[in-house]
């Protein structure tokens, strides 16, 4: 069953345009699941290309996609103004009171795992949650990442093959992000403690390529989550979202 791919604009709680994507309908209670995408990626590169969309979608998942600020068919605005605090949490949130849904899941890759498990600790109330492509020193020690990828902005149109900024630059270039909202986003995030982190009551999937340790230890998560799960797909954190396993170890955790 082919399932179609529709998109949409929200203006969020700053009137910050937000491109959405959907497939698939829910086929009852439960079956809707909110997805953020990875620092520099979007919705089509992280959920829709690689077919994970597609295997919930068919399995008659509501699959809800937006582009984050400052990424993909998303705005990015040059003020720094309209980079607030943990803004992607306001957006999310935007997001989630829009749909007016009464029962869904959330999940998110990467940067977007930060955000879902941030949300987790608001007064949001999903069935299930997934932290793709996450571990437990992915949550916090932000300024150290922050300024790695400060760097491969900076270092943008003069870094060399080797530089251990290379390939945050390649990617950056392949997915056409702005550099000026990109800096400006980055430094709205915040670091996430261990002590918040057990607060999170939603079951949880941890969900990590076998090669990834970017963001640090996948299991301690997983352990720390007072109903954590974790499981182990086949890649890198850059492989491990073109692997179908990715969206099948997704499906058979929403559906236990």
């Amino acid at each position: 069953m082919r399932v179609e791919l529709k998109s949409w604009d929200l203006a969020s709680f700053d009137g910050v345009k937000l491109k959405i994507h959907e497939m698939g309908e829910a086929k009852s209670h439960g079956h809707a699941i909110i997805l953020l995408h990875g620092l520099f990626s979007n919705a089509q590169t992280n959920w829709i290309k690689f077919g994970h969309a597609a295997t919930l979608a068919e399995a008659g998942y509501r699959v809800i996609m937006p582009d984050l600020r400052a990424h993909g068919q998303s705005e990015a605005p040059h003020d720094a103004n309209a980079y607030p605090r943990d803004v992607l949490i306001k957006d999310a949130l935007a997001l989630i009171d829009h749909l007016d849904l009464s029962d869904y899941n959330l999940g998110g890759f990467s940067l977007g795992a930060r955000t879902t498990a941030k949300l987790l600790t608001t007064n949001i109330t999903p069935g299930k949650a997934i932290l793709a492509g996450m571990g437990l020193e992915g949550l916090a020690g932000w300024d150290r990442r922050q300024g790695f990828f400060l760097k491969a902005i900076e270092l943008r149109d003069t870094a060399k093959r080797g530089d251990p900024h290379w390939m945050a630059i390649q990617f950056m270039k392949s997915q056409k992000i702005d550099t000026v909202a990109a800096a400006h986003l980055l430094k709205t995030f915040s670091d996430m403690e261990p002590d918040a982190i057990q607060t999170i009551i939603t079951p949880t999937l941890v969900l990590c390529g076998s090669e990834d340790r970017d963001n640090g230890d996948p299991v301690a998560l997983a352990d720390l989550l007072p109903d954590g799960h974790h499981v182990a797909v086949p890649g890198t954190h850059m492989s491990s979202v073109t692997k179908p396993e990715m969206g099948q170890g997704m499906l058979r955790f929403l559906n236990a």
